[in-house]
């Protein structure tokens, strides 16, 4: 059995978010790297990638939105869908937020979380398993970042998101105008430019928008 934490922390370190230097988390300083040796290394446990050593773009710019308009969150129970490292929940909590639950498939994105929470002297619940299929949580907001990789998810993502704005959720989507993002029911709250790591995407320094989901 592989000791989850100490992997995070060998494999990667502390540091700030770049484009949000507010949040602090364990990332890998050479992403190629840490992905090969997921791939080769680590195939025998049978580990999805590591999306959870990486503050990506989308995740970026939600949880800058979410640290400039803390109003969105504060005193409100939030959900950090698909959360990866648990940036966007981290941010929620930092802008006051009641309760933040982070969410993610990944068994090691717990371990990331429990961490990067610990970094930010954050108070963070995290839920695992498939929540599109197992139902939401009861909260009254929900962010989630880089949800538009490919069209199966997206399209997943997007109904589920979609049927929770019909009960009366406020919905908050950081997406860097990926192909499968949608083009309608949605309102632009922010746009960025967000710092990243070229080994994650075509450029350093990457446009994102924040969207409000619309009924």
């Amino acid at each position: 059995m592989i000791d989850r934490l100490a992997f995070i922390k060998a494999n990667t370190k502390a540091l700030p978010v770049p484009s949000v230097p507010q949040i602090t988390l364990y990332q890998a300083d050479d992403a190629t790297a840490l992905w090969q040796m997921t791939e080769a290394d680590l195939a025998q446990h049978l580990l999805p990638p590591p999306f959870w050593a990486f503050a990506w773009s989308g995740g970026q710019a939600l949880a800058k939105y979410v640290l400039e308009t803390p109003e969105i969150v504060a005193g409100k129970t939030v959900l950090d869908l698909a959360c990866g490292s648990g940036m966007v929940g981290i941010a929620a909590a930092l802008a006051g937020a009641a309760q933040v639950i982070c969410n993610d498939i990944d068994p090691y994105c717990e371990a990331s979380v429990h961490l990067n929470a610990g970094l930010n002297q954050c108070q963070i619940t995290f839920l695992g398993g498939d929540l599109l299929t197992a139902g939401l949580p009861d909260v009254e907001v929900i962010l989630a970042g880089d949800i538009a990789y490919e069209r199966p998810m997206a399209e997943a993502m997007l109904t589920v998101l979609r049927t929770e704005v019909a009960k009366g959720k406020a919905v908050y989507i950081g997406d860097p105008h990926r192909t499968y993002f949608p083009k309608s029911g949605l309102t632009r709250c922010a746009d960025y430019e967000i710092t990243t790591s070229a080994d994650l995407e075509d450029k350093p320094v990457k446009p994102a928008t924040v969207w409000r989901l619309e009924p």
